[in-house]
């Protein structure tokens, strides 16, 4: 029998097992799963919360499908007919100016405008700023193939003002991230892709079919999905999977992840043992932990491997989830939130309005609000205490959305360095790492911090490191063997 230990309980930590259960009973090997947990729960930063009537998110509170690894994992788990999407009456988003949210002209995504007359009409954008913004049609392309920022590429094809007005509150909302060290190759190919092909983003985007989806605004809201139940439901019942096919331990830190490579040549030595903590051996490992978790745990056997893991940077974030009666806030809350650029100088990143994506997050006659702060740009935030935090969200939801009277409830979430940074250089970062564990066969890692942070994304790390482990000498000798 092949043992493979699996490290972190998280989304890709849970979907690491699972597949690994799934490979081994297509090839009919024997393959025992043991799953170890640091905290006593798992699903990691995923979590749901039901306070009274309010359904309250941690963290994620829906997955986009155009990746269809979280899709294609709820078939899997019969979730499929349980998939609901976003509310079509509130799919629009709203940005900040001057104290007062205006909505996304309509067909911008992004940073690109499909329509030139919403773009002319908003306010969002002075009248130099909007026709620097359109000129972008004629602004040379650059085609050398180099990593560029967000900020760099965005201030170049359509100027200072989108970017610091629409662009960097809007993707700012989804990266935490600074954007002037934000890689745009890691991030949004797609932009890149279109100046390349087409030379322009708007001729990219006139040509393309999705300008035909008109009718959302910022991020492509149509696309997304979640469950009845929200996230948790995702989570409980691949955990309820998980369980029955594997050891799961949760309270159970590992402090130590060491390998002995054996014998080249040998008839009898698979290429190497791990061994967790001094204590238990494994013909194969995955790491479903923090990059700076995995450095930790790898630094003993690989110091260098080690580095180039702890030079992945993370940000912190805090969410002050509350809810309000409607009567109680004077803004008609036409949408699904609202970002707020970083040059308005706010203390807030973000307002999700989260009942208005879906059924059931709140009573009738009441809102749930999702406020965020800190981030890249505002670290020092997420330092301040409790009561501090909530005295910040309670004046600037006052000031901006004219919330008066005492909420339903309140509640300070933190998630300390849980947003990992994605700069300039990020992929060519994770390919020497990639490069560095092909050196020990039966090591794989996932993650968000390797190619992408939403739930698709995690899931698809911890799918990909279970094929790769499956396939590693180790456990397929030994699973031959025992069948």
């Amino acid at each position: 029998m092949s043992r493979i230990a699996i490290i972190g309980g998280g989304i890709s930590g849970l979907s690491a097992a699972l597949r690994v259960h799934e490979l081994a009973t297509e090839q009919n090997r024997d393959v025992r799963i043991t799953l170890f947990e640091n905290s006593d729960r798992l699903g990691g930063v995923l979590r749901t919360e039901r306070i009274g009537e309010y359904l309250v998110e941690h963290a994620a509170d829906m997955w986009i499908t155009n990746k269809p690894e979280a899709n294609g994992l709820c078939e899997r788990l019969g979730l499929a007919d349980r998939l609901i999407p976003t509310d079509a009456k509130f799919r629009k988003s709203l940005v900040l100016r001057g104290g007062k949210a205006y909505p996304v002209p309509e067909g911008f995504q992004l940073m690109v405008p499909e329509q030139a007359w919403p773009m002319l009409r908003s306010p969002l954008l002075s009248w130099c700023g909007k026709l620097r913004l359109l000129g972008e049609a004629f602004v040379r392309s650059r085609r050398d193939g180099a990593d560029e920022s967000l900020a760099s590429f965005v201030r170049r094809r359509c100027g200072t003002e989108a970017f610091e007005r629409l662009v960097q509150p809007l993707v700012g909302g989804i990266y935490t991230a600074d954007p002037e060290k934000l890689s745009l190759k890691a991030t949004l190919p797609r932009f890149i892709d279109m100046e390349r092909e087409h030379g322009s983003l708007i001729r990219a985007a006139l040509r393309s079919s999705r300008a035909k989806s008109s009718g959302t605004s910022g991020a492509r809201y149509g696309m997304f999905v979640s469950l009845p139940n929200g996230i948790e439901e995702l989570v409980t019942t691949l955990t309820r999977r998980v369980a029955e096919i594997a050891d799961i331990r949760c309270a159970s830190p590992v402090q130590r992840v060491a390998w002995m490579p054996l014998s080249e040549g040998s008839d009898e030595d698979v290429q190497a043992t791990f061994t967790i903590d001094s204590v238990e051996h494994f013909d194969a490992v995955v790491l479903a932990v923090p990059s700076f978790v995995a450095a930790r745990l790898l630094a003993e056997n690989h110091p260098g491997f080690s580095n180039e893991l702890n030079r992945i940077e993370y940000a912190s974030t805090v969410i002050v989830a509350s809810g309000h009666r409607l009567a109680d806030i004077e803004h008609p809350l036409d949408a699904f939130g609202f970002v707020i650029p970083h040059i308005e100088r706010r203390k807030l990143l973000a307002v999700s309005f989260t009942s208005r994506k879906f059924p059931g997050r709140a009573p009738d006659g009441h809102v749930l609000l999702r406020t965020f702060i800190g981030g890249a740009l505002q670290p020092e935030l997420c330092e301040l205490d409790d009561a501090a935090i909530l005295e910040v969200v309670r004046r600037e939801l006052s000031e901006l959305l004219g919330v008066r009277g005492e909420p339903d409830f309140i509640r300070v979430l933190r998630h300390t360095r849980a947003m990992p940074q994605y700069h300039v250089g990020h992929l060519d970062l994770v390919a020497r790492i990639q490069g560095e564990m092909q050196k020990t066969p039966g090591l794989a890692l996932a993650g968000s911090y390797l190619t992408g942070v939403g739930i698709p994304d995690s899931i698809a790390s911890g799918e990909a490191a279970a094929t790769k482990v499956m396939t590693c000498r180790n456990v397929s000798r030994r699973s031959n063997s025992s069948t």
